[in-house]
């Protein structure tokens, strides 16, 4: 089967691998048709951030099912299913209080396994959702990014009647705007340095738009004087300078929502540091996208609202081809970061 193959220092290759065997009870093999490029990949392909080389990557996919395990019985070859990459171990502490995306002891499609970026691929049942009928097989592909935004709602008690504010219009950030617009945020406001994102994101719905890179955080906090109480902040660029922004702009009480991993060291000055006093704001970590029942109401959510049409996918595809198409794309990137999804189509 063909495979795209990251290989240590950046070299991204397509091969022929075997294809993968069932091996345990619960497995699943996969055909998949779409999988996606995700941020987090990308230090894994170009700063030698994987846990072991040569790697398949791949944990935003979907295809059909080929085969199953005599322990699962809800699913038959021919389903549509969506990946859900983590996998807990379902019996620690935290666990056993559905905090699966803290589990100590997990495993993970695309990263401590190979993954979706491959003809075929074998995963536990645990790591899929089943499609409805009526969800297009690519859309499937674009789940597991989406709830990585409702789970911050989740942890931030839901988005309604909120005044959203998102931090970074990259893929996640515009998926969360989107998504909270149709879970009845209130306003839902842009903030980017990219004039073509936050182009992009008034299309999207955004009520209104900020260039962080044009208008200091005094300007936007002014601006943002008529929708300062009830507001959600959610930080979803990973940069230290917009953590801080964050808190600069935050009206009193707010609610700010940690999404983006940082890659360099943060420090806030006093001033702002106290900001989270004087404002009394609350400040919620969000980490991966989990929560009970497994896989969690984040991913009924995302399904149903991609069920509905109520999020546009195919303004936020940078690129979609085959695998030698895909693997040029990423080698690309040489280590920048995605302006759009990258997107493998296989079948």
């Amino acid at each position: 089967m063909k495979s795209v193959v990251i290989h240590a220092e950046g070299n991204v290759c397509v091969e022929e691998r075997p294809e993968p065997q069932l091996q345990h009870d619960d497995d699943v093999k996969v055909r998949v048709v779409s999988s996606g490029l995700c941020g987090s990949d990308i230090p894994r392909i170009f700063a030698n951030g994987a846990h072991f080389y040569p790697i398949t990557l791949g944990h935003e996919f979907s295809g059909y099912v080929e085969a199953c395990g005599p322990a699962v019985s809800d699913l038959h070859n021919g389903d549509a299913v969506a990946c859900v990459p983590l996998l807990p171990c379902f019996d620690c502490p935290e666990c056993r209080r559905h905090y699966f995306s803290l589990c100590k002891r997990y495993q993970f499609v695309g990263s401590r396994s190979d993954g979706g970026n491959a003809e075929y691929v074998v995963v536990r049942r645990a790591n899929l959702v089943q499609l409805p009928q009526n969800m297009t097989i690519e859309d499937g592909a674009f789940i597991e990014p989406i709830t990585v935004g409702l789970h911050a709602f989740h942890l931030a008690g839901g988005c309604e009647n909120k005044n959203v504010v998102i931090i970074g219009a990259g893929t996640i950030g515009l998926l969360a705007m989107q998504c909270a617009r149709a879970l009845g945020a209130k306003s839902v406001t842009a903030i980017d340095i990219n004039p073509d994102k936050l182009k992009l994101a008034a299309a999207l719905g955004a009520t209104q738009t900020f260039n962080s890179r044009e208008q200091d955080a005094n300007t936007i906090l002014a601006a943002l004087e008529t929708s300062r109480f009830d507001q959600l902040v959610l930080e979803t660029a990973g940069a230290p300078q917009t953590v801080s922004l964050a808190i600069e702009i935050a009206g009193p009480r707010a609610q700010l929502a940690l999404v983006g991993t940082l890659h360099h060291d943060l420090t806030l000055t006093a001033p702002v540091f106290g900001m989270i006093l004087r404002k009394e704001l609350t400040i919620v970590g969000s980490w991966m996208n989990y929560s009970g029942p497994w896989p969690g109401e984040e991913w009924q959510t995302a399904t149903r609202l991609l069920t509905e049409k109520r999020l546009a996918l195919e303004p936020l595809i940078a690129h979609r081809g085959d695998p030698e198409s895909y693997a040029r794309a990423v080698q690309a990137l040489n280590g920048a970061p995605m302006q759009g999804k990258i997107l493998l189509r296989l079948g």
